[in-house]
């Protein structure tokens, strides 16, 4: 069978008129030796050889000729075929990814180390440490499908905060026990954005190239100020002018009348100035201390200095921008805001209906999921 080119007449009748046939006659006379003995063990095998005699004549183990006579069952010669994959590759765990980027999320001067950015050696060293261990290749690699760079992972992927991880522990308790009458909200605005042509990724013919002017005039320019209730995945917006503490104010009144049913509202955002700011504040202590115990009361969870990553706001405005800002040509404001309203409207629908959280859908591709987590990159690096 190796070494001659076979009859089709010699060939058992269950093997004659199976669609792979003439893959695996191919593979048989031309293909890699590994290739030569899948296709023999299964013309082998349908022939009625004993499996003793192929193993032994090809150095093979019965467990590794019962495999390749399954997967050609199951799946022809396309699984027959197939490059293995080990399931032991360690960049694809989860655990491991997660220990990655909760380092790069923290700064170095954390684990001892006297520099302002991380080096893939001192995240390896710090990796086998805590219990995690990891080559620089694998960090390297899964870097790398997380979409960063090493210039980009300087500026987004790390903060500098001191209180880093006491805030971070802080949140993650509030979170762990959060009640059925209580809501945690992340806000956070997007924009100033101009109306007019915005350039991005499309599909386009192949003597085709979309050209957008440099210099074009505006017709107007947006900022949303918005919110995500993290355990029912709903967002709350409205269109500001500035971004200042009275928009805070304004988002914080927005969602006591909106959630007003609940005991308490958590309020977390970015260390933005006007985000902690001492007139916010007031306004909140003098909320609390009206409302008393005939409706929510509000309490703030701020994040970390420089930390949007962890904000999950970002991870919805970078799937709002892929969907309705992103090769947008609107004409006026009021069609971007109809575009922009009907994305979180859509968005707001889905999840009511699929409480699950479900990122995949056109009106929730975010980067990461709907939660929040130490490891999360919710801010996209191709989000500007």
């Amino acid at each position: 069978m190796l070494h001659k080119d076979i009859d089709a007449e010699k060939l058992p009748r269950s093997i004659i008129g199976h669609p792979d046939l003439q893959t695996l006659l191919e593979r048989l006379k031309s293909g890699r030796l590994t290739d030569r003995r899948r296709s023999i063990a299964v013309l082998g095998d349908r022939s009625g050889l004993q499996i003793g005699s192929i193993c032994s004549a090809f150095n093979l183990s019965r467990l590794t000729y019962r495999r390749y006579v399954r997967s050609f069952d199951e799946g022809g010669a396309a699984a027959l075929f197939a490059a293995r994959i080990s399931r032991l590759r360690k960049f694809d765990k989860e655990s491991v990814k997660k220990a990655v980027f909760s380092l790069l999320h923290q700064p170095p001067s954390n684990y001892g180390i006297n520099r302002t950015t991380w080096k893939l050696a001192d995240l390896s060293r710090i990796m086998k440490e805590t219990g995690e261990p990891a080559c620089e290749d694998v960090i390297r690699k899964i870097v790398k499908q997380a979409g960063y760079r090493w210039r980009k992972a300087r500026v987004v992927l790390t903060s500098n905060d001191s209180e880093f991880s006491e805030k971070l522990h802080h949140i993650q308790s509030i979170l762990s026990g959060l009640k059925g009458d209580e809501a945690f909200f992340s806000i956070d605005e997007f924009g100033p954005f101009a109306i007019k042509a915005q350039p991005g990724r499309a599909l386009v013919g192949p003597n085709e190239q979309r050209l957008i002017p440099q210099w074009q005039p505006s017709k107007g320019y947006l900022i949303l100020t918005a919110a995500v209730e993290l355990s029912s995945n709903q967002v709350t917006h409205f269109y500001s002018t500035k971004k200042n503490t009275d928009e805070m104010i304004r988002m914080m009144q927005v969602l006591v009348a909106q959630y007003g049913d609940r005991q308490k509202l958590y309020l977390s955002w970015d260390a933005a100035s006007w985000h902690v700011s001492k007139k916010l504040f007031e306004r909140i202590d003098e909320h609390n201390f009206i409302v008393g115990c005939k409706g929510p009361t509000v309490e703030t969870a701020p994040l970390p200095a420089r930390a949007q990553f962890l904000n999950v706001i970002e991870s919805i405005f970078s799937g709002m921008s892929r969907a309705v800002i992103q090769n947008s040509d609107y004409q006026s404001v009021d069609e971007a805001k109809a575009a922009v309203d009907r994305y979180f409207n859509e968005r707001n629908a889905h999840f009511r209906d699929h409480p699950r959280r479900a990122g995949a859908k056109v009106w929730g591709k975010e980067p990461g999921p709907a939660k929040f987590s130490e490891f999360n990159n919710c801010k996209d690096p191709r989000f500007r």
